[in-house]
């Protein structure tokens, strides 16, 4: 089986984004079938137009689009488009026998839809976040006419959609009340990269090693986005409460945003930065594995609540892989597997209160052992990367012989 796989944000294990995709295409690949790996490149290179490469036996064809969180909405617009009408284009030469479009930017769907179209393949529609219903309750998106347009695109994307992956059972839920029958969705939540995360610690790279700042000292650590969603801001004003409970408490954000600049000056209106708080860039992956073994917990952000319950955020996954317990400012379908197999802490909305919720987890040694032995449990068995993919692959499959007339629909949520 030939797999067109769209996605505009793929990343491989050594770039600064998630890997999910990557993840999954190359357990795809060894599983027997070919991936062509439709991406856009967003860090600055010379090139301009397409180009391919073999990551670990995925055909990725490149087209270098340049994105970044700092930009405007409109030029953020331009770059969804850009990718949109270029990857249409791509996709349609490359004759698949299914074409797999991962949401968001949410137009992902349209070379989707068109790929599938002129290949005459069914197209498989995976859905990361519920856009536009995020952008929305936040009010980036408010022109009436635009959240018209985005609606009717997300109902397309439904309706043309063969099958439909979910990341969480929520999404599934908000998806049939858009008027989609449950049994055209299955629930495949992110995985666990044990292979990155799931290491011992490596003297050599061991950030606490590299920085005396850090020491043998309490760590918490965001890796992620920092932008209006992400609400890191919360965490300044817990690092100021720490700074009274537990002073030796370090907390060290790795990332980037359209909100950096503001968190860096909160933090030092707050008189934390580089002293409790430290900031640094966005790194690769596998670097970035060091940060999480060595940590002794991740935090989990969300700014605004109104778009929480449905979040599965790679950073939490990468924790229960580093068997490091997370502590999470909302609740949601991560925070319930957290709650449920003890392996994390909601925080209350009060930095104060939860600063002291926060410190007293860091010194509660049988809790942290605990916790990391439940976390690489769950990695090593229902959120590993190899049963994940190996029910991704069985979806695509039954999708590829229902449009042929063979195997019957595949029913929602079935297990591979």
């Amino acid at each position: 089986m030939h797999i067109v796989y769209l996605h505009q944000y793929f990343a491989t294990p050594s770039m600064p984004d998630g890997t999910r995709s990557y993840e999954m295409a190359r357990r795809l690949v060894a599983a027997g079938h070919r991936v062509s790996m439709v991406a856009s490149y967003r860090l600055p290179t010379d090139r301009t137009g397409w180009y391919t490469t073999n990551e670990d036996g995925i055909e990725v064809h490149w087209l270098p689009v340049p994105y970044s969180n700092k930009m405007s909405f409109t030029q953020r617009i331009g770059a969804f488009l850009r990718f949109a009408v270029g990857a249409a284009r791509k996709a349609a030469t490359l004759k698949g026998d299914v074409v797999y479009a991962t949401s968001t930017p949410l137009t992902i769907a349209i070379p989707g839809a068109w790929a599938s179209w002129r290949m005459g393949v069914p197209m498989v529609f995976e859905v990361r976040d519920m856009w536009p219903d995020v952008p929305i309750a936040m009010g980036i998106l408010r022109n009436p006419a635009l959240v018209k347009l985005a609606r009717m695109l997300e109902s397309f994307a439904y309706r043309r959609a063969s099958h439909i992956v979910a990341l969480a059972p929520g999404m599934r839920d908000d998806i049939v009340a858009k008027g989609v029958p449950a049994s055209k969705i299955t629930v495949i939540p992110n995985g666990c990269d044990n292979s990155i995360f799931g290491g011992a610690p490596d003297p050599a790279h061991s950030p606490r090693r590299k920085h005396a700042w850090l020491s043998d000292r309490p760590m918490v650590i965001y890796p992620g986005a920092v932008g209006r969603v992400n609400g890191v801001g919360y965490l300044v004003d817990v690092a100021k409460a720490c700074r009274t409970i537990d002073p030796d408490v370090r907390f060290v954000i790795i990332g980037g945003g359209g909100e950096w600049e503001a968190v860096r000056e909160q933090a030092r209106q707050a008189g934390v930065l580089d002293i409790s708080f430290f900031m640094l860039p966005a790194m690769p992956k596998n670097e970035l594995a060091h940060w999480v073994i060595d940590s002794d917990l991740l935090m989990c952000l969300i700014g605004p609540k109104s778009v929480s319950k449905d979040a599965v955020q790679n950073k939490f996954f990468d924790a229960m892989a580093g068997g490091k317990p997370t502590g999470n400012n909302f609740e949601g379908f991560q925070t319930r597997i957290a709650a449920e197999h003890d392996i994390g802490i909601v925080m209350d909305d009060d930095a104060a209160l939860g600063a002291r919720q926060l410190c007293a987890k860091l010194r509660d040694r049988a809790w942290l052992e605990g916790a990391a032995e439940r976390s690489r449990r769950l990695a090593a068995g229902e959120f590993s990367r190899d049963a994940l993919a190996a029910h991704l692959r069985r979806v695509l499959e039954e999708t590829v012989a229902q449009s042929r007339g063979g195997a019957a629909p595949l029913p929602a949520g079935s297990q591979p």
